[in-house]
């Protein structure tokens, strides 16, 4: 049955007008608001917990108020006028509030995209619609004609009806436990005082937990008994027994290393021919961001299976070695200061001290070793040690220093 009665032409203008100025009322109302919180630094402490931009503030609050105010409206003109319009209006406004703070709660879990927008759109649409539907009366109808599109599968009776309500719960539970998940993240684990590594593995496992908890409340809601998922765990080990076992050794692999600290983000590793810093730590995959910008994805069980160096597990000093070979006939001594003198340079440690070594002497010249310490191995060592090396020959060649080339010494016998 419609709810709808018929208006007059009175009613219906009256209740549109005031339902126009409710609205604009209800715009500017939200925007001097979130002025008045932008200008004032006492309210610090109430924009950190509402980290909204002018667009979602607008989105969030706007519809809520017009609710407010239109409920209002309708209250003091019940007496004297019909106010079935008003009904409507405050419905239509509720049901957009829900939607409009679902999708927020969506964009603080997903990355914003045209596709996440073009989906807002799509819901507003359709839960309008609903409420429209129900409002006027045709909604059971159109239930159990979705209903009735369907198959019986031993007890149970899947329908497209049912099939719609199972989706909207499933997708309803999934995303309040991501949202839970990232609100616990975002105020409890980031703000603690443990390693990197630690609050990432805890912010998965957490996520994890909820995902799982939100799929055994779904279930049985939509009619599914949860005894099926025995049957399912079989044969997903039997898959990952056969198929999916390298995945699952990577994402076991996965949260190994954010337990056990022995590849913290951050760090510097040389990985087989990849070397660079540890900027990501994901379920299935590491990524190495080497010095020159390009990034490698390892697979987290190489990591586990192969030799990793870890070049700031302990320390973030390392030690540089720089190779260098003079003629014989060089004054060691003179050789020795040029040397030291050419790796004063911003980033090499003062402490430890640089030091020149004799490694050997060669077929050709005397192998020395120029070795200092720096403590930012992030940096790169391509132009360090190119800048130490422009130094070393500018000061070799103005001292006469020579650097010597191969060398054949050829004895001439006489036969007779």
């Amino acid at each position: 049955m419609s709810i709808l009665p018929s208006l007059s032409v009175y009613d219906l203008s009256i209740q549109v007008t005031v339902l126009f100025l409710v609205i604009l009322t209800s715009l500017w109302l939200t925007r001097l608001v979130k002025q008045r919180l932008d200008k004032k630094g006492a309210d610090q402490p109430f924009r950190n917990a509402l980290p909204l931009s002018r667009r979602d503030f607008l989105r969030l609050f706007t519809p809520p108020l017009a609710f407010i105010l239109t409920l209002a409206t309708r209250l003091l003109m019940a007496p004297w006028l019909d106010t079935t319009v008003l009904a409507l209006a405050q419905a239509l406004l509720l049901s957009l509030a829900v939607v409009q703070f679902v999708f927020y709660v969506l964009r603080r879990i997903l990355k914003p995209s045209t596709l996440l927008s073009s989906l807002e759109q799509i819901v507003a649409w359709l839960v309008w619609g609903i409420v429209a539907l129900h409002l006027t009366g045709y909604l059971p109808s159109l239930m159990a004609a979705l209903d009735s599109i369907g198959v019986t599968v031993g007890k149970n009776h899947i329908s497209l009806y049912t099939t719609l309500l199972g989706l909207l719960t499933l997708s309803l539970t999934v995303l309040v436990a991501l949202w839970g998940a990232r609100s616990i993240e975002t105020r409890f684990i980031e703000r603690t005082t443990l390693q990197t590594n630690l609050k990432v593995a805890l912010a998965k496992i957490l996520r994890t937990v909820l995902l799982v908890v939100a799929i055994l409340i779904a279930l049985p809601v939509i009619g599914i008994d949860i005894t099926v998922l025995s049957v399912f765990g079989g044969a997903l080990g039997v898959g990952l027994g056969l198929g999916l076992q390298k995945i699952a050794a990577n994402y076991v692999s996965g949260f190994t290393l954010l337990l056990d600290q022995s590849i913290r983000i951050g760090d510097m590793v040389t990985v087989g021919p990849n070397y660079g810093e540890i900027r990501q730590i994901a379920t299935r995959y590491t990524v190495l961001r080497a010095t020159d910008g390009s990034e490698s994805i390892i697979p987290n069980d190489t990591l586990i299976t192969s030799t990793v160096i870890n070049h700031t597990l302990a320390s973030r000093d390392n030690r540089i070695s720089l190779p260098i070979q003079v003629a014989y006939d060089t004054d060691l001594e003179h050789a020795r200061t040029v040397l030291l003198l050419a790796a004063k340079q911003d980033r090499v440690a003062a402490q430890p001290q640089p030091q020149v070594l004799i490694k050997g002497f060669g077929d050709n010249g005397i192998d020395l070793e120029l070795a200092f310490w720096i403590s930012d191995p992030e940096e790169g060592l391509g132009l360090l040690k190119s800048d130490i090396y422009w130094a070393i020959w500018a000061t070799f060649k103005r001292e006469g220093i020579q650097i010597p080339y191969p060398q054949r010494v050829v004895t001439l016998q006489n036969s007779g």
